[in-house]
């Protein structure tokens, strides 16, 4: 994949979407642990956890990118990211992590909190990345201080325009439909068979936003009918 070519970037803007789709943990996570630092310190805390967590995930990353060249695992890696991507529509978001109470308690909190929660970033990441290393290192260079500095402006972002995680929710299905399309055991059957091609992806993104849509507005009137009968 060539540099600048429209190729290269649309993927490349893919991948920094999907880092912001799914950064709202990292926001979470780094307030959650610093809370109960000293002003002064709490800068020092998101700088030096958010690099901690972007080294581990940039080499997970990679690792990843590399597995997934393994015969069959493209597949089972977009079949998990369409999980992924019904989840961030779905799931209600609680986090249990506890506030540190020294800078490098802090650090290490976050570090791990987000290595055992950033697995959907590294999936989704890893798929949009088509194999190329270079996409996942520039994604997250960029990606990281929107990430750091702008994440919670992000989340009231969503917060006030949900359609932002539909629209994510949908691009990390139509990667999971790429991925599975791209496995190397059924690519030659998907390129004999375009129209089927792109049947699947249209198949799999409308399904997961619906699907996902009708479990939310179920959500909201059993929440509607409990409020009721108070």
């Amino acid at each position: 994949m060539d540099f600048f070519t429209l190729e290269f970037l649309s993927a490349l803007i893919t991948i920094i979407f999907i880092d912001l789709v799914l950064a709202g943990d990292n926001a979470i996570v780094i307030g959650l642990a610093a809370r109960n630092l000293p002003q002064n310190q709490q800068k020092k805390v998101v700088i030096l956890g958010t690099i901690g967590a972007v080294g581990i995930r940039i080499v997970a990353t990679v690792f990843v990118v590399w597995l997934l060249k393994v015969p069959w695992l493209l597949l089972a890696g977009g079949l998990l990211l369409i999980w992924i991507a019904y989840k961030l529509l779905v799931e209600d978001g609680d986090h249990d992590v506890n506030a540190a109470k020294s800078l490098w308690a802090a650090v290490w909190t976050i570090v791990v909190a987000d290595a055992s929660m950033g697995f959907d970033n590294v999936i989704a990441v890893a798929g949009a990345a088509e194999g190329e290393f270079i996409l996942v290192i520039l994604g997250l260079i960029i990606s990281v201080p929107i990430i750091v500095w702008g994440s919670t402006l992000f989340i009231k972002v969503i917060d006030r325009y949900p359609v932002i995680i539909y629209f994510g929710s949908g691009i990390l299905a139509y990667t999971a439909a790429k991925m599975i399309t791209d496995e190397p055991k059924l690519v030659h059957f998907f390129e004999n068979n375009a129209s089927l091609k792109w049947t699947l992806v249209a198949v799999i993104v409308i399904g997961v936003v619906a699907i996902g849509k009708l479990v939310n507005v179920s959500k909201e009137k059993k929440r509607a009918q409990l409020k009721g009968s108070k």
